[in-house]
Parts: C-alpha cells; structure tokens; sequence
C-alpha cells in the first residue's frame, strides 16, 4: 500500500512538473474561481487539485495520501462550486472542508 500511496505522489509531482514545463505559466491559485475551476478554463483540474492537496496537506503537517479522501473530499468542493461559481476556489475549499482541516482530492 505504501509503494501505491507513494507512486500516486509522484505521479501527481510529476504531472504538476510537466504541465509546468511545457505551459511556463505562473498561475496565482487565490484567484482561481469555482466557474473556472468546474469548467477547467484556467489549468487541468488534476494539477489544481493536486496542488491544493498539497497545499492543504502541509498546512496540517501531513504526509499521508488517502485516495478515498481526495476524490470524497474533490466532490464535495465540485458540487458546491457548482452553485458558487463567482467564489474563489480556495475560499470553497475552506467552506466546504472546514478551514483547510482536510485535504483535496481529484475530480470525478
């Protein structure tokens, strides 16, 4: 299981270090909407939802990847960005997940 949890970071590592080398674009993640985020018009929701998993990882301190809490957690914020598309991502991410207490995951 480890080996898994460990491959799935790099993976998504990896993903955010080759849409950033081929893009070279600087995205400021605070003012990425709910719209933009639902409809993918900004960047591919994988590397947002894998940057905010870490983002929000670190706040807590933790290095533990739970693939059932990213994509329960990833639904929660979809469904209600859906119905608050002028709100800024992260400040859903905040509502919908209590503080930042927990992590993002990846879309459906």
């Amino acid at each position: 299981m480890l080996k898994l949890k460990s491959l799935l970071l790099g993976s998504m590592f990896g993903l955010l270090v080759v849409s950033a080398a081929l893009a070279q674009v600087t995205i400021d993640v605070s003012k990425i909407t709910c719209e933009q985020y639902v409809l993918d018009q900004v960047i591919d929701f994988r590397t947002i939802t894998a940057w905010l998993d870490g983002f929000y990882s670190g706040k807590r301190n933790n290095t533990v990847v739970d693939t059932g809490d990213l994509k329960r957690n990833a639904d929660k914020v979809e469904e209600y960005c859906r119905s608050h598309r002028d709100m800024p991502l992260m400040q859903a991410v905040e509502t919908t997940l209590g503080g930042g207490d927990r992590a993002v995951g990846s879309k459906k």
